[in-house]
């Protein structure tokens, strides 16, 4: 494996989400070795910058496609809202997780039973001036004090210590790992969105595909995953088999296939914001059906959605960012990872609503970067560096 690179309570304004039908109970532990994609979860991203385009016809149709369910009753000890005089509005966090549930037409491999986790986290930012957002993955490989957390019939999940970040969605769904999440970092979340593999799918589909740069063939026959290299657009299984790759591309670590999936989804957002897509009413109406159907979460409908969409307006792709948590490899465990102390700084940023720190420059993700990822106009040490990080990823250069 290679060496790291590297060296927070705020409330929406809009409403919170009505209750649902209850939230995923106490699941089984996944099958070890199962290749999850989660990184596709940030197009939930995605997904609200677009909402604020459909038509009151297709209101009621999105809303109905959207699973509601309100979690606020099964979190405790939140932290304390921090006021911030950075914009005229209210910064605001939003935990993006994706479900690699095989149920249904989530089978993709043939894999079924053993309930779900949520193998990257997302922590989404949008300042109080809207001049700025970013994107911060947690590896689900991260130990972490995991911290008691509540069912929805108020029974208590145990916490433990050195638990792997990812092991609170499968015990607690997405409650369980926002309380992680709030006690860990000490920043207040203010709304939550879970994705499912199906989901991913068709949103790539209903776009026309993801143009990627694929540096070697990708051989996995035990995943069902094959892919030649070069540069071209990928879509439906392809897409998903592609950012679900891991030991077979790249250095195989799930530090490498984080940055991957993070080039995607800046690819994916880039074309869903170009002309290419938002002049063609059936692309949205598509995009957003396709999304709206694998959505759970606890905005209270589509319009809700659609206001926070219409605040990234003026955001800009060149200051949509993506970035992965301050990161060692474990002392006591050398398969695990753990957060290194200047993560602590990255989520006291998170809490003052301050831009990224220009320690993780070299290795942020833009959407506006290339099809190779690469930012215009870039040259020099901090190029070089970069190029050497994508490649350990296996990303072109």
């Amino acid at each position: 494996m290679t060496e790291p690179s590297q060296t927070s309570q705020l409330s929406v304004d809009t409403e919170r989400a009505a209750p649902g039908d209850g939230t995923p109970r106490r699941r089984g532990e996944a099958k070890r070795g199962r290749a999850v994609v989660a990184g596709f979860v940030a197009a939930g991203l995605v997904v609200t910058l677009v909402l604020v385009l459909g038509g009151a016809y297709l209101y009621r149709h999105w809303n109905d496609n959207i699973d509601f369910r309100d979690v606020d009753d099964q979190l405790s000890n939140r932290p304390v809202k921090q006021e911030v005089d950075t914009g005229p509005r209210e910064p605001i966090n939003i935990l993006v997780m994706g479900s690699d549930s095989r149920e249904g037409a989530n089978n993709i491999d043939g894999l079924t039973g053993d309930g779900e986790r949520s193998d990257t986290t997302i922590l989404f930012h949008l300042s109080a001036d809207r001049s700025f957002a970013y994107g911060i993955s947690i590896p689900r490989d991260t130990l972490v004090e995991r911290p008691d957390c509540l069912t929805e019939d108020g029974g208590t999940i145990p916490g433990s210590s050195s638990a792997m970040w990812n092991e609170a969605f499968g015990l607690g769904g997405p409650a369980c790992t926002m309380q992680q999440f709030e006690q860990v970092t000490g920043v207040r979340l203010d709304n939550y969105v879970v994705l499912d593999f199906q989901g991913f799918e068709d949103m790539v589909d209903a776009v026309g595909g993801v143009e990627v740069c694929i540096p070697e063939d990708i051989s996995d026959p035990s995943h069902g995953i094959n892919i030649p290299a070069g540069t071209r657009e990928v879509a439906g299984r392809e897409a998903l088999n592609y950012v679900r790759a891991r030991y077979t591309l790249g250095d195989g670590s799930d530090i490498g296939r984080i940055k991957r999936q993070q080039a995607f989804v800046a690819a994916m957002a880039s074309k869903v914001v170009s002309a290419g897509t938002l002049s063609r009413v059936d692309k949205v109406i598509s995009f957003v059906n396709a999304a709206t159907s694998s959505l759970q979460t606890d905005f209270r409908s589509v319009g809700q959605m659609a206001q926070v969409g219409a605040q990234f307006e003026g955001v800009g792709l060149d200051r949509i960012r993506f970035v992965t948590v301050p990161w060692q490899y474990s002392p006591i465990d050398p398969n695990r990872v753990e957060m290194l102390p200047e993560a602590d700084a990255l989520w006291q940023r998170v809490i003052e609503d301050r831009p990224l720190p220009k320690s993780l420059r070299s290795s942020v993700v833009k959407a506006s970067d290339d099809v190779q990822g690469r930012p215009q106009g870039s040259g020099g040490a901090r190029a070089e560096e970069r190029a050497a990080e994508r490649r350990s990823a296996g990303l072109c250069a």
